[in-house]
Formats: structure tokens, sequence, C-alpha cells
């Protein structure tokens, strides 16, 4: 560490998408429609929610904050990345990538804990349903959410100000399309030992623990689903949380296989295509699980837009 020149870094260099020159153009079409469709899906879901007395409930009030979690998490890296690819100009300011990566965990953390009190409001709805109003109150749903939001700016604090102690010397490129917290690690001239030990403490806390809880509220309601089995009360246990497993399937499989399995093996070109899976793709396919999968969302869909088109009609 004494060897190496540690000159102040006023700015990286993200080196972006492994893409070849002449796809360029393809690839900035393509985001640029995934990041649209990521936006109006969303804020669609947060409309019909909004807007819709049916929805009203504690599933879609996690849901609407799950909508906006997931705008804004896309938000953090997509625009960046675009300009990036428009201008050829890969810098981004020294503040510029820790802010960046201070808003990329406090969102995708707030995901996190978003999917286990969704986990948790099924399981109540499914297993204690005469008692689920009474459970699921707004007071707790209030709660669960302000905790979740106090939790993830601490945690996403942390790992911030913990970077911002570390010195960076003349190697500023980092290999990924964002600031993110492993890339900057490896270019830091400092003992990162402290880092990687919080990185491995909390990354159990925010990731393992929470997916466990989900893992064992559908094994709780997959258990209640059979001590009464019937072709009905199955098919209401899938309808319900059907699209909340999958959800929750794309987000922690991918986060899970990149950061907590790593392989020796994995190259620059398989953790940029993991990462775009989750923080692009998740985001943008979200809507359509929930609006696809959901009949009360279609019916939101139906009432908002027949209200609409009423006046018109008569």
């Amino acid at each position: 560490m004494t060897g190496r020149n540690q000159t102040i870094i006023s700015e990286f260099l993200l080196l972006g998408l492994p893409t070849e020159p002449e796809h360029q153009g393809l690839f900035y079409t393509l985001l640029l429609a995934v990041y649209v469709t990521t936006v109006l899906g969303n804020l669609l879901i947060m409309f019909l929610i909004r807007v819709d007395p049916h929805l009203h409930t504690p599933m879609y009030f996690f849901l609407s904050n799950l909508s906006f979690s997931d705008l804004c998490f896309s938000s953090v890296t997509m625009p960046k990345l675009l300009q990036d690819m428009q201008s050829q100009d890969p810098s981004i300011p020294y503040a510029g990538c820790l802010t960046q990566m201070y808003f990329f965990l406090f969102f995708a953390d707030l995901e996190s804990f978003l999917l286990v009190a969704m986990a948790y409001d099924r399981y109540v709805a499914i297993c204690f349903p005469l008692h689920y109003t009474a459970i699921m109150g707004p007071r707790l749903c209030l709660s669960l959410l302000v905790l979740s939001w106090v939790l993830t700016t601490f945690h996403a604090m942390l790992h911030t100000l913990l970077m911002a102690s570390l010195h960076f010397c003349e190697d500023n490129v980092i290999a990924h399309f964002f600031c993110d917290m492993s890339a900057l690690l490896k270019l830091s001239c400092s003992d990162t030992r402290v880092n990687e030990l919080v990185i491995f403490i909390t990354g159990g806390l925010i990731l393992v623990i929470p997916f466990l809880l989900i893992i064992t509220s559908y094994a709780r309601i997959v258990s209640s689903t059979l001590k009464v089995p019937s072709a009905r009360g199955i098919r209401k246990t899938f309808s319900t949380c059907g699209s909340h497993l999958t959800v929750v399937s794309l987000f922690y499989g991918t986060v899970i296989g990149l950061y907590l399995c790593p392989s020796a093996n994995n190259s620059t070109v398989k953790e940029t295509v993991m990462a775009m899976m989750y923080t692009v793709v998740t985001p943008m396919l979200n809507p359509f699980i929930y609006s696809l999968r959901n009949r009360d969302m279609k019916g939101a869909l139906g009432r908002v837009f027949y209200k609409k088109k009423t006046p018109f009609s008569l």
C-alpha cells in the first residue's frame, strides 16, 4: 500500500456494458425502451392503487411502495447508463459515485424488506383469515414501512461512510455500469478488511434473514393449505401468492447468486448480466407480473378506464 501513489481521485470512469461498438445503438434503444416501460408500468400500479378504493388493503399498500421502490431503484442506475452510452463520457464525480452507491443500497434493501412484509401479509391472510383485518391494521402496516425505511437508511449510510473513509490511487476505472460497492473496494489502496467484514455481517442480516422469513412464511402457508386439502383451496393459495413468489424468485435468485454465492470463475460479463437482471429487468417485469396474474389489478384497470369512457358513450 505504501508503494502506490495515493493521488486524490476526483472522478471515476464507468466501463459500462461489455458490448461491441457496432451494437451500442441497438442496446441503447433496447435499454431506453426497458426503462420507459419500467417507469410507466410502476406509475400505473401506483396510480391504480391510489384511485381504486377496492385496492386500499394492506397487500396493495405494500405493493404501491414496492412499485415506488422499483421505480427509484431502476432510476438510480439507468439514466446514467443511458447518458454514458449516448455521450460516450463514462465519467462520474467522486461524490456522485458515493451518492449513487447510497441510493442503490437503499432501494435494494427497501425492496427486500417490502417483500418480507408482503409475505407476512399473505401468511396472515391465508392462515388467519378471520383475524386478518384485526392483525393487519393500518398501524402495523405503517410501522412495518417505517421500520423498513429506518433499517435501509442505516445500512446504506453505514456502507457509504465506510467507503468514503477509503483512499483511492491512480486506477479509477470501475469495471461495471454503476458504482457497485464490490467494484469500488477493488480499486481502493486502503485496508478494506473492515468494509468486507461489515458487508459479510450486514449481508446476512439484510438478505439472508429476509429471504428465510419469506421461505418460512410460505412454508407455513403450504402447511396450512395441505391440512385441509381441496382443489379450490390450492388454487386460491397459488392465485394469491403466485405473483409474489415470482417476484421473490427473480430478485433473490440473482442477488444471492451474484453476491452470496460468488464464483472465482465469474467474468465481468457474467457479473454485469446478473446485475442487469435485478437492477433493470426485475423492476420492469414486476408491473406485468402483478397485473397479468392478479384479478384485482385487472379489475381496477377495467374500472378506471370504464369510468373514463362512460361520459363519452352516453
